[in-house]
């Protein structure tokens, strides 16, 4: 064991400091607690760095020809240790390319030339067209080295064709609407784990992108309005004076605005009237920025205090195709999920001015956008909004690696959506992704939740991005009841907001903050397999009432929830968290004070995943 991996562990604050080493951890991650740049407690090491830049785009898109063209002059700051002799790009929109590799299915006719690089130059001199390499949506070249904490600044001229068909996160959603994500060559994240990261993107696993501070100036015609990422700069010149009031009002009530109505559409005085105009936006530390237009949408605006403690407010919006009946609720819904983040779960103000949900062909999360398809039922509506919305946290605050890493923030946008879906509606009892985890227990699909999202297939893509990971922080905020679960997860936020945050990072990092050795359940839910299997042993009669035993066969740690019905058919429940099994036991004993006597018991609940139910009823005697 290195030696400054033993002292940090030593040191460590009030954890059992070789208790730590239960979790499996790998080379990678033990040579940057060796290199100092994450400490063994969770926290971001006295040396962690991470890269940044200015992204300065200018682009204007035509909508009849879908032909988005750009320029985009980036300021790229090397704040790691080590020497760039390259730099590695990424090229989205490339995976509309003839002949990439992909997993999404995009039709043949929506296949087009990709990404054309017309022009680059890096500080001022050109790279030569043979010297950029293009392979599917990566992009690198050579450049003079570039030393620690310098900085290279490029210009790249480019363009390509925005699709109309095969709408996977980005595209055209009807005539006159367009959701437009991924539109400009970035620079890919240099790591102090990977260094760069060099993984294709496919179409299926999402994004890894660095904190960086955007200006955009986005050309259309005059008759579209544009939403985005960041805060329009200039309002009043692109909106018709009475549509910037709107807009303006709704950032001061809690009410909603009909910004955009059904009679501002009629009357075409919504923009300012120009053949074209140029919407400029900013945005400062955020991790991608998007853009949505429409020249027929409405739009519901809304704000409410997010930060009671400086009275910051955020501004909630829905812009939407009249025709989609379920949107005229959604303002309601996306304003409700931000006040249920801010004040209920995870009880963190949320951290941004504004949030659009944009009706498009997708559901997809953006810093301070979502593009989410209309629905045909109240309860999907609701779901989706704030499921997507949650994302705002996990991975746009956090700055997670989903490439690698998916379940550290779908994961959490499913607990998200569990929790605060009821809290918007009484009557949903969301179980989305039980009854798949638990038909795949034990099979081969059901791989560690630590397998590398790339790797992952079958259902196993879906179950252990989503549903596996977010019952394990059910059982984990069970376990450790709201108040202490809230003041762990705070304490991770707060280390690792506007952070690149690693998976045991966050193991740590809960631990600490909790105060507890959870390692325990982080291997057995996270490292490890095993069946979800809990079964009704006995119920045996004592002075007191009863004990029931329970079995767990499968050896995976869930949630005991006895369902009670006593001989006169009153009810009972009774619940025991994950925590009876924190030392490995089979079987375990539940004891049952009362004096009635007890006719039948049944195992289980909505959101425990119990593969075998012929053991989850026990008629007693």
């Amino acid at each position: 064991m290195n030696k400054l991996i033993l002292v940090s562990l030593i040191s460590t604050m009030g954890l059992s400091a070789f208790g730590q080493q239960s979790l499996p951890v790998p080379a990678t991650v033990q040579q940057a607690y060796t290199k100092g740049t994450r400490d063994i407690s969770g926290r971001p090491g006295a040396k962690y760095w991470q890269n940044t830049a200015d992204y300065d785009l200018k682009v204007s898109f035509d909508p009849s020809t879908r032909i988005l063209k750009g320029t985009v002059a980036i300021s790229y700051k090397n704040q790691s240790p080590d020497v760039l002799k390259e730099l590695w790009f990424k090229l989205y929109p490339n995976l509309y390319k003839k002949g990439v590799p992909r997993t999404s299915k995009i039709a043949e006719k929506d296949q087009n030339e990709g990404v054309v690089i017309s022009a680059m130059e890096l500080n001022g001199k050109t790279i030569d067209a043979s010297a950029i390499n293009i392979d599917g949506t990566n992009m690198h070249t050579a450049i003079t080295p570039l030393a620690p904490g310098a900085t290279a600044k490029l210009n790249i001229s480019y363009q390509y064709t925005v699709n109309k068909g095969s709408h996977t996160r980005t595209g055209q959603v009807d005539e006159g609407a367009f959701f437009i994500a991924y539109f400009f060559p970035r620079i890919a994240v240099y790591d102090d784990i990977d260094g760069w990261n060099k993984f294709p993107y496919l179409g299926d696993a999402e994004f890894y992108n660095d904190f960086c501070n955007f200006k955009a100036a986005v050309t259309v015609p005059g008759d579209y309005v544009l939403w985005a990422t960041g805060d329009l700069t200039n309002t009043k010149s692109v909106f018709n004076p009475a549509i910037a009031g709107k807009i303006a009002l709704a950032e001061k009530v809690d009410s909603v605005v009909n910004v955009i109505s059904p009679a501002d559409l009629a009357s075409g005085k919504i923009t300012s009237g120009k053949g074209s105009q140029t919407w400029k936006f900013e945005a400062e530390n955020v991790t991608d920025f998007v853009f949505a237009l429409s020249n027929h949408y409405l739009w519901k605006s809304s704000s409410l205090v997010v930060d009671p403690k400086t009275n910051r407010r955020t501004r909630v919006d829905a812009a939407f195709n009249a025709s989609h009946k379920d949107y005229y609720e959604v303002i309601d819904f996306a304003r409700k999920t931000v006040e249920a983040m801010s004040y209920q779960f995870p009880k963190w103000p949320f951290p941004y001015q504004h949030e659009t949900v944009f009706d498009g062909l997708d559901q997809m999360e953006y810093p301070m956008m979502v593009n989410d398809n209309p629905t045909s039922k109240r309860e999907d509506a609701i779901t989706l909004t704030d499921h997507e919305i949650f994302h705002t946290m996990f991975p746009f605050y956090m700055g997670i690696n989903e490439t690698k890493y998916g379940w550290m923030d779908e994961g959490w946008a499913t607990i998200g959506e569990w929790t605060i879906s009821p809290m918007i509606d009484s009557s949903i009892v969301d179980d989305y992704g039980i009854s798949a985890t638990s038909i795949s227990s034990g099979t081969s699909s059901d791989t560690p939740i630590m397998t590398l999202t790339p790797d992952l297939k079958g259902v196993a893509s879906f179950t252990n991005s989503y549903p596996k990971p977010g019952l394990g922080y059910l059982y984990i905020k069970d376990y450790l009841g709201d108040e202490l679960f809230t003041k762990a997860l705070h304490h991770y936020i707060e280390q690792w907001h506007g952070k690149h945050p690693m998976p045991f990072d966050f193991f740590y990092s809960m631990n600490e903050g909790a105060g507890k050795n959870m390692d325990w359940f982080w291997k057995r839910w996270f490292f490890e397999g095993g069946v979800n299997d809990l079964g009704l042993v006995s119920a045996e009669k004592t002075g007191g009432g009863y004990t029931i035993k329970v079995e767990n066969k499968g050896g995976r740690p869930l949630p005991v929830d006895l369902n009670l019905t006593y001989s006169d058919n009153s009810t009972q429940k009774l619940h025991q968290s994950v925590g009876v099994w924190e030392l490995g036991e089979k079987v375990i004993s539940v004891p049952l004070t009362t004096t009635k006597k007890l006719k039948r018991i049944t195992l289980g609940s909505s959101h425990v995943p119990d593969k075998f139910d012929n053991n989850n009823f026990l008629n007693v005697r």
